[in-house]
This record gives structure tokens, sequence and C-alpha cells, in this order.
């Protein structure tokens, strides 16, 4: 049986970790490594709330509009784009053939702080 407190504590505590360190790696200038980061924070976050919708174990995706809908969020049109930008970063961030150009430093900042206020907004939903 699955302890459902339990899940939505690993995925939330693994959404906070990743935020943190794609700021290290941001600061650090890996700007594709960092934004790859902010993907995971939004989808470990976007899983805990899968399983608190749910009480099941969240699908093995990396899609945050598949887990938003198995959780029942509507994503605002206003949050769409960071989350389209995002999805990009987590996909380039895994297969090389994809690897991005790095982008510019204040885009990526500018990236990051969409992704703390989406984190927030996805957190109010806990």
């Amino acid at each position: 049986m699955v302890n459902i407190s339990k899940q939505i504590q690993y995925w939330q505590k693994g959404a906070d970790d990743d935020i943190e360190t794609a700021k290290i790696l941001l600061k650090n200038g890996k700007l594709v490594h960092g934004l790859f980061f902010c993907h995971l924070s939004i989808e470990k976050i976007v899983k805990a709330i899968v399983v608190k919708a749910t009480n099941e174990i969240p699908p093995k995706t990396h899609d945050i509009f598949i887990l938003a809908k198995k959780a029942e969020i509507e994503i605002p049109e206003e949050k769409q784009l960071i989350c389209q930008i995002l999805m990009k970063y987590q996909l380039e961030g895994r297969y090389p053939a994809h690897f991005p150009v790095n982008p510019q430093p204040d885009l990526t900042r500018s990236y990051f702080y969409k992704t703390q206020k989406l984190l927030e907004w996805f957190k109010a939903k806990l």
C-alpha cells in the first residue's frame, strides 16, 4: 500500500531541492543545466499534486501538461508559456541530439523568476 503522505513529501522535497540546484547552476553559468533543474522542480511539484488528487503514484512522464491533466489542474494561459519553455529544456537536457544553445543570461534570469512563481502557484494547490 502506498503511503500518500510520504509520497507527497518526497515529491515536494524534490521540487524544493531542484529549484535550489537550478539557482546554483544558473549562478555558475550552467544555463541549460539550470533550466533543466527548473523543469525538474515543476515536474516534481505537479507529481506531488497528482498523488494528492489521485492517491496513486504519478505516471512516469516528464510532461508537465500530462501531469497537470492527471491532477485535474488547468494551467492558466499566462503560465503555459513558461511550462512550454521548461519542457524544451527537459527534452534537450536528456537527449544530446537536442542540446540547445545557451540562452542569454537575462532571459535565463527571467525564466528562473517565472519558474519560482510557477512553483509557488503549484504549491498553493497542495
